[in-house]
């Protein structure tokens, strides 16, 4: 664990619940370590030492504050077409340390509609791993109804298919690639792209396409 995330850090702050048990009974942190904290929002490193610890609670002042970003230099965006959900669970922590902006999740042509991301648990998955790895900022996630919906707020765009283009090693890309489930792209959605890129690879999974796509931009 690089940092504990805590939304609110001030002066004088309470451990408790969670944070109180991953600090005292997983990390095993002593009252003279210190512990550092962000809020994942303005790249400020808080550093706190242990005032008191009881059996539930634990007491910490701030002894240095001190702007510290910890950012991906390249803000890349990806759309990807919604796929089974654990899936996409198990993917997001690789996404957000290789360092990805953000995701549009997408409802394609060929999404499943009952899938339903719970936005709530995508986020605890996103602050555990910035914890782990040391990131500044959680990546960000959206979800766009329909492919229509997202040509229409993302007319500049780039898909990801087989009969694309070689993709050039990190190639700078400022616009979002769009990336289908495991059923593909409709012809009606394939009638709208104007630039393809492809993977040399076997045949990806939607999760397989997603990481390699993205550490070929940004590792």
């Amino acid at each position: 664990m690089q940092f504990l995330y805590y939304p609110k850090p001030e002066n004088r702050i309470i451990l408790k619940g969670e944070e109180y048990k991953y600090i005292f009974k997983v990390r095993r942190i002593k009252k003279h370590e210190p512990i550092k904290i962000r809020n994942l929002i303005d790249d400020y490193l808080y550093i706190y030492k242990i005032d008191e610890i009881n059996k539930k609670e634990a007491f910490l002042s701030l002894i240095e504050k001190k702007y510290f970003p910890n950012r991906p230099k390249t803000f890349f965006h990806i759309a990807w077409c919604i796929i089974e959900p654990k899936n996409i669970e198990k993917t997001i922590p690789s996404l957000n340390e290789i360092g990805v902006g953000k995701i549009s999740f997408v409802y394609c042509d060929f999404s499943q509609r009952n899938f339903k991301l719970k936005l709530d648990r995508i986020e605890k998955i996103l602050i555990n791993s910035c914890q782990q790895c040391g990131r500044s900022d959680k990546m960000q996630i959206e979800i766009l109804n329909s492919s229509e919906d997202f040509f229409e707020k993302y007319p500049s765009f780039s898909a990801l298919d087989f009969n694309g283009k070689q993709i050039e090693l990190k190639k700078n890309i400022t616009m979002p690639i769009l990336i289908g489930p495991e059923g593909g792209f409709s012809e009606k959605e394939k009638e709208k792209f104007r630039e393809i890129y492809k993977l040399q690879s076997f045949i990806l999974r939607s999760e397989s396409a997603a990481c390699g796509i993205c550490a070929k931009i940004l590792l």
